[in-house]
């Protein structure tokens, strides 16, 4: 009887002791476990803090790009600028050239006129010359696109003219009409580079 006792004391002993070492084993298991999960969480914390940092770089490089071409963009604009001002200024400086040197040929007119003047005795052959010479600077002022602004009898026109003074017209047709040009205006094409100094009936 006491044998038996003391087996079956011997058994729940046995057992206990597979208990507690089947929670130790489950402890340690859980241990384990978290230990894994832990090491995974850890590695894939790496992982993304390693594609943030490439991410950073990727971008820390196209910001890189970015810039090198914006300060190109800049330097190449900064450059077309100077260059197109220094071609407008060459421009403007040498436009006149071929205008001045179609005018030459008026003035060697007028040189040879006033050399013929002191020794001219025919009045008429000296102002057909004058007709000449004038008729040929109007010629060239046609071929540059400059026409004179007719005047005479003509409505007046703000746009066009510039009244200097109003005086009472002759006849009741002259009214708001141009009755006399003090001096004349011209158009270069269709805009108008002077106006015509007018005065005008009322």
């Amino acid at each position: 009887m006491r044998r038996k006792k003391a087996t079956e004391e011997q058994k729940k002993a046995s057992e206990a002791q597979d208990a507690v070492d089947k929670k130790e084993n489950q402890k340690e298991e859980q241990v384990n476990e978290d230990a894994q999960e832990a090491a995974e969480a850890k590695d894939q914390c790496k992982e993304v803090k390693e594609d943030a940092e490439d991410e950073q770089t990727l971008l820390k490089r196209q910001l890189e790009d970015l810039n090198d071409k914006h300060l190109r963009l800049i330097a190449e604009y900064d450059n077309f600028r100077k260059r197109t001002l220094r071609e407008k200024m060459e421009l403007s400086k040498n436009a006149g050239e071929s205008i001045l040197l179609n005018v030459l040929p008026v003035i060697d007119d007028f040189d040879r006129a006033r050399g013929h003047l002191g020794a001219a005795s025919d009045l008429d052959a000296v102002k057909e010359g004058i007709d000449l010479i004038y008729t040929k600077f109007q010629e060239f002022l046609k071929q540059q696109g400059v026409s004179e602004i007719e005047t005479e009898e003509q409505e007046f026109d703000s746009e066009v003219h510039e009244a200097v003074t109003k005086i009472p017209a002759p006849s009741d047709e002259l009214k708001g009409k141009i009755i006399d040009c003090i001096q004349k205006g011209y158009k270069l094409n269709d805009k108008v580079i002077r106006y015509p100094k007018v005065v005008v009936g009322e």
